[in-house]
């Protein structure tokens, strides 16, 4: 009887352990509306692939628009300065959460939650930083001995100003999605694959 209650609680620990890294459609998650009211408000993005494995992420938007004087500020390399780690949003960190190990620009990142960061770079490839620290405020950054992996992102400037900072998972297109942010009038992105 003692052999089969550990069975009973040691799977009961697998299970939830496994619901709390699963990752949750952004339809299912609820709305805050403390949140919903800030100057920097929460979004979400998700992507299913074609065997029903899911990324999502969570994160907030700021404005290229300054919350108190509804002045337009420069982004990149002011608001955000270059060489240096930001928390991709405002607010609490951006979260990443997957059930699929996937590899993405080339590095192998297990299933699991994360955090993102950035690093912009004035000359030189911007750094989608996958961070192992989670359930964190957005900064201080974690610092590197935190980090799973820093890829290397494509930049290409967009014609119109993005106002409301973006980031969008495509479509998955069976293995594959893209994973791409958009603020001012920058747009960085990378690819990510399923590791099968």
């Amino acid at each position: 009887m003692k052999k089969l209650s550990l069975v009973f609680v040691a799977l009961l620990l697998a299970i939830t352990a496994a619901a709390q890294t699963a990752p949750q459609p952004c339809s299912a998650i609820k709305p805050d509306a403390k949140k919903q009211a800030r100057p920097s408000p929460p979004a979400c993005t998700d992507t299913k692939f074609a065997d029903g494995k899911m990324i999502t992420i969570e994160y907030s938007q700021p404005g290229v628009n300054d919350p108190k004087t509804k002045q337009p500020r420069v982004v990149w390399g002011q608001l955000v300065p270059w060489g240096q780690e930001w928390r991709m949003g405002a607010n609490e960190a951006t979260s990443f959460v997957t059930d699929t190990d996937f590899n993405v620009g080339g590095t192998k990142v297990p299933a699991g939650s994360y955090t993102l960061d950035l690093l912009p770079q004035q000359n030189g490839p911007w750094k989608l930083i996958i961070n192992k620290t989670t359930g964190n405020w957005g900064i201080p950054y974690p610092g590197a001995a935190s980090d799973l992996a820093r890829i290397d992102m494509k930049t290409s400037q967009i014609p119109n100003s993005v106002e409301r900072f973006k980031i969008s998972l495509a479509p998955a297109k069976g293995t594959a999605t893209t994973l791409s942010l958009e603020w001012e009038k920058t747009k960085a992105s990378v690819d990510i694959k399923e590791a099968k």
